[in-house]
């Protein structure tokens, strides 16, 4: 009785388990991503996003002020100050747990220790940050002495992350104007595949002409066609006729790349139409237009989402395509993927702007889809029953 169609099975919970399971691991890296873009450089090398709630330590290297400030103290001269105010840091917002005059010996001392540096020259270091160096006037000479410190420091998040990636003046580092580039690529680059698609599709499921199964077909075949393959020829083809480099030629690249999923997908859906409301429809004198326009696309709307949503998800994330069709030399076309790249090139140590800069161009791209997600299994699956 257990195989009786209805029943509830009793691996129901394992499927929820792995479900969530999945679920958690897609969104564990985008997790780590939102969280590193509010956090500062020290903070990232200092401990893992999954610790951004929690007081980190970290070794720094910090350097006393010059000898030339040197005061006398009895027999001797000392040289004191503050390593973080002294490094522009604020004091209070660091606390020092151990420190060291060499980097094979980081630890050597807990703060609060009088080091014996050799030769009478001796130094201390407090948990705020203050020290006190002493020697004679020979041994305080030259440049201050190197100090590396094991500091505590508070959770820190800053939105200056955010504030250099979007609004910086420098071409390199600013995301505003790439990211309104991309816009002006993504959104007709959506739009034109899916309007022509439709007309396409509308013929092959219910209009009769000669050759339409060979149509399906051919538009089957395309769907193996391999970008790579296509590139050259078609950037060789737009050159030769004049259209070159720029939002006209990308936008029929993604078009003609997009096309033949569209059309697949949309012809699924369509045929899987009721017939009667279109045959009632016929007999009440509509025209295919007419048919088209107020009874095929209203019906074919979770289909139409569901294209919209890969289609901008494509040329949102499309890197390949922009490079061959678009990049000039003044970089005035860049799309945010390109900008991207070149964050790595010139920026391949600053984590903190290449985790604010990846999480800026995924976030339009996660409201599209949570906005249109529940359309997406109702065209992918279309077609598939009857």
């Amino acid at each position: 009785m257990d195989n009786i169609a209805g029943t509830k099975s009793s691996l129901t919970w394992a499927v929820h388990i792995a479900t969530a399971l999945l679920v958690i691991l897609w969104l564990f890296p985008t997790v780590g991503l939102f969280v590193s873009s509010f956090r500062t450089a020290d903070q990232i090398s200092g401990s893992g996003w999954w610790k951004a709630l929690f007081p980190s330590e970290q070794t720094v290297q910090y350097r006393s002020a010059d000898p030339d400030g040197r005061v006398a103290d009895g027999a001797g001269f000392v040289v004191q100050g503050n390593l973080f105010t002294e490094a522009g840091e604020k004091v209070g917002e660091k606390s020092i747990s151990t420190w060291g005059v060499s980097s094979r010996d980081v630890s050597a001392f807990t703060a609060g220790d009088t080091a014996d540096l050799g030769d009478g020259e001796s130094m201390s270091v407090s948990e705020t940050g203050d020290y006190v160096w002493r020697g004679s006037d020979e041994q305080l000479s030259g440049r201050g002495q190197r100090v590396f410190v094991t500091v505590t420091s508070p959770p820190e998040f800053t939105l200056e992350n955010y504030e250099l990636v979007l609004f910086s003046g420098n071409n390199t580092d600013g995301m505003a104007k790439a990211f309104f580039n991309t816009l002006t690529v993504t959104v007709p680059a959506t739009i034109i595949p899916i309007v022509i698609a439709a007309f396409a599709a509308y013929a092959l499921a219910w209009m009769d002409f000669p050759g339409r199964a060979l149509l399906v077909a051919f538009v089957v075949g395309l769907l193996v066609v391999p970008l790579q393959l296509a590139l050259i020829p078609l950037l060789k083809l737009h050159l030769g006729i004049g259209i070159g480099k720029g939002y006209l030629g990308v936008w029929l690249a993604h078009t003609g790349f997009g096309l033949p999923l569209a059309i697949y997908l949309l012809r699924n859906y369509m045929v899987g139409l009721p017939r009667d409301i279109i045959e009632n429809a016929r007999v009440d004198g509509a025209t295919d237009f007419q048919i088209f326009t107020k009874i095929i696309l209203p019906l074919s709307f979770p289909a139409l989402a569901s294209f919209a949503i890969f289609q901008f998800l494509w040329t949102w994330n499309d890197l390949l395509v922009a490079k061959v069709f678009l990049i000039d030399a003044t970089g005035q076309t860049t799309v945010m993927t390109n900008q991207i790249v070149e964050l790595l090139g010139t920026r391949g140590g600053n984590w903190e702007i290449l985790a604010t800069a990846a999480f800026v161009s995924i976030a339009v791209p996660l409201m599209v889809f949570f906005a249109m997600q529940k359309y997406l299994v109702r065209g992918l699956l279309a077609g598939s029953v009857k």
